[in-house]
């Protein structure tokens, strides 16, 4: 029989520290996370060097308002990509929530609220949709958001007319996104409210991919979604569940780029999905799903604000921006090839 060991001989027996910190430290989740983070400093240095505006505050302000509504976008996209799956209709539902909040704040002159959570409405909603399209009728992913990108794109053009719908007569709607609570008690940290939302968007989402049952069985989608099925889980469910939530989250990013612009412009939002996604994959997050943070997400989307501003700063054209962001992407692309093979 062999006889337990006394908690001298376990503790000499046992990983050190410094071996346990190691092993996390080499984990491949956490060398993107590192990557990333190491490659946003990089950037925020060549920049800084190459041109002396970059560090102002009126151009680090106006960065973080862009990573404000890409970020949200991403973090829509992670639920879903860690499924498995694609969502290319973000950016124009993101419009499409925009519209509705115009049409029940300055059409129907409805309070500011129900403005609110009728972006937050009709995001779900339109997920919803997707979710049913995917789950259901079993249209792959790519396809079934292809669709509804189109189709919101045409609802938000018709809906407006094809014209703006300003906030104007709105009081406080603007104030949801370029004003500064922070900024109230520390003047010297001027920081727009959309980052504030970003920050508790993105709390708020680790916390459910993490200690949530949605946010195990997201993961458990994206690694094996027939042993899931074979376990007797509600696939179907929770699936349309994922695509509910992140259409409510692309509602909430609506919300913020209309305030942004005091209007809501239906003829924005066609490729943010592009930038959204980018922002995933570089944070770490496998498109063939089943692994991903939103801190590496978040990580992700200040590296696609800071190299659009940079590259606008240092005039480089639209055309070689559109093109760096494409070669961004397939390179991130293949590294969660690579990372896949190493596992």
């Amino acid at each position: 029989m062999t006889l337990p060991l006394t908690p001298t001989e376990a503790q000499a027996t046992a990983p050190g520290l410094p071996v346990l910190l190691k092993d996390r430290l080499f984990r491949p989740a956490t060398r993107q996370k590192l990557l990333a983070f190491a490659s946003l400093l990089v950037l925020m240095v060549f920049f800084s060097v190459a041109s002396g505006n970059f560090l102002q505050v009126d151009n680090l302000v106006s960065i973080l308002q862009a990573t404000a509504v890409n970020g949200v976008l991403a973090i829509a996209c992670t639920f879903v990509i860690i499924t498995g799956g694609i969502d290319l209709s973000v950016g124009t539902l993101m419009t499409f929530c925009a519209v509705m909040t115009g049409v029940c704040l300055t059409y129907l002159g409805l309070p500011l609220p129900v403005g609110v959570l009728a972006a937050i409405f009709f995001g779900c909603l339109s997920g919803f949709t997707s979710g049913v399209l995917v789950a259901k009728l079993k249209i792959p992913p790519f396809i079934a958001t292809l669709g509804m990108m189109l189709l919101l794109k045409g609802l938000a053009l018709v809906i407006s007319g094809t014209k703006p719908i300003y906030f104007n007569d709105t009081p406080g709607f603007s104030a949801i996104s370029q004003d500064s609570l922070i900024g109230q008690v520390l003047p010297s940290l001027p920081i727009p409210n959309a980052v504030l939302i970003l920050f508790l968007v993105a709390a708020a989402a680790g916390i459910v991919l993490k200690h949530s049952i949605l946010g195990r069985y997201a993961f458990a989608l994206g690694s094996n979604e027939e042993a899931v099925r074979l376990s007797g889980v509600n696939v179907d469910f929770w699936k349309i569940v994922v695509y509910t939530v992140s259409g409510g989250i692309c509602g909430i990013a609506g919300l913020l780029i209309a305030s942004r612009l005091n209007s809501a412009q239906p003829a924005l939002g066609q490729g943010y999905e592009l930038d959204a996604i980018a922002a995933v994959v570089i944070g770490g997050t496998s498109l063939s799903g089943g692994a991903g943070t939103i801190l590496g997400t978040i990580i992700g989307a200040f590296i696609m604000s800071v190299l659009a501003n940079g590259l606008r700063i240092l005039s480089v054209a639209q055309e070689w921006q559109t093109a760096l962001t494409g070669v961004i992407i397939i390179l991130a692309v293949y590294t969660d090839i690579l990372r896949r093979r190493s596992r």
